[in-house]
């Protein structure tokens, strides 16, 4: 009797685990049919996405570079005003567009379905966390989706235009002219936003971190000159080879730093308030 009930619970934990899985697997499904929906209509809008959005920031009348030349105006800086890039844009390959309008559609579809992506991975992790962590961590969903849709238009916006525009010009001699392959103008624009988005998560990687307690403010203020070093040395590996361009990534990442370091602390004494309470 007793090895019956056994094998029975056996049996219900098994069945509890496979439904787990299976409503997994519908989560995932869901998500990846949001990214293909979102990837076929950034497909199908092929000059939108193409002229405009990926080419945009090569133009003289992109919004940033209008802006820094308003600003030039202003300042009496001539410099700020960005003129045309002498660059060509060229295909070296009989298949290269045809993928770069593959691969251009998917990078959109991914950042447009990122935020409900998330939410259907907030919906399956959810249910599991106690009702305490459930009102923590309320509005995870909008503040993680508000932050990476931030950090993608501070990288298309600020980063891309003034990274295209210091490369495009940088000149070795007048003997050589810059011929740019496709593929490397998608992979600039697109690793500049996806890069910007992800690292602007990092005040929410610092909250989830303390409320696990395995961060703290003190540690993040002992290693804060060696964050710096790292937030530079990140900065230099996804920005092209300029300082500008660096700085300009890196300033907002220690701003963040320096958010993150105040959310640990609200964190560590709502925690410590807790357990004096009890």
């Amino acid at each position: 009797m007793a090895l019956d009930q056994v094998q029975d619970d056996g049996d219900e934990l098994e069945m509890g685990f496979l439904d787990h899985l299976e409503e997994l697997r519908w989560h995932l499904i869901r998500s990846v049919f949001a990214i293909v929906i979102f990837t076929i209509l950034a497909f199908l809008a092929k000059s939108f996405v193409w002229d405009v959005l990926i080419f945009g920031p090569t133009q003289t009348d992109f919004w940033t570079n209008v802006q820094l030349c308003k600003l030039g105006e202003l300042i009496n800086v001539s410099n700020l005003c960005l003129g045309e890039l002498p660059i060509k844009i060229q295909n070296r390959q009989i298949t290269g567009q045809f993928t770069m309008h593959i691969k251009s559609s998917l990078i959109i579809g991914l950042i447009v379905a990122f935020p409900y992506v998330f939410w259907e991975i907030w919906r399956f992790v959810s249910p599991g966390l106690k009702k305490n962590e459930k009102k923590a961590s309320a509005g995870v969903v909008f503040t993680v989706s508000f932050l990476f849709l931030a950090g993608v238009l501070f990288g298309y916006y600020i980063i891309t235009p003034l990274s295209l525009n210091f490369l495009g010009n940088y000149s070795l001699s007048s003997r050589i002219s810059n011929e740019i392959d496709i593929n490397s103008i998608l992979g600039l624009v697109g690793t500049l936003a996806l890069a910007c988005g992800l690292m602007f998560q990092l005040p929410m990687v610092s909250y989830m971190l303390s409320k696990a307690g395995i961060l703290t403010p003190k540690v993040m203020k002992d290693y804060r000159r060696h964050s710096v070093v790292v937030i530079l040395l990140i900065s230099a590996i996804i920005t092209p080879p300029d300082v500008i361009s660096q700085l300009l990534i890196a300033a907002p990442i220690l701003l963040l730093y320096e958010v993150s370091i105040i959310i640990s602390r609200r964190v560590n004494h709502t925690f410590e308030k807790e357990l004096y309470d009890l």
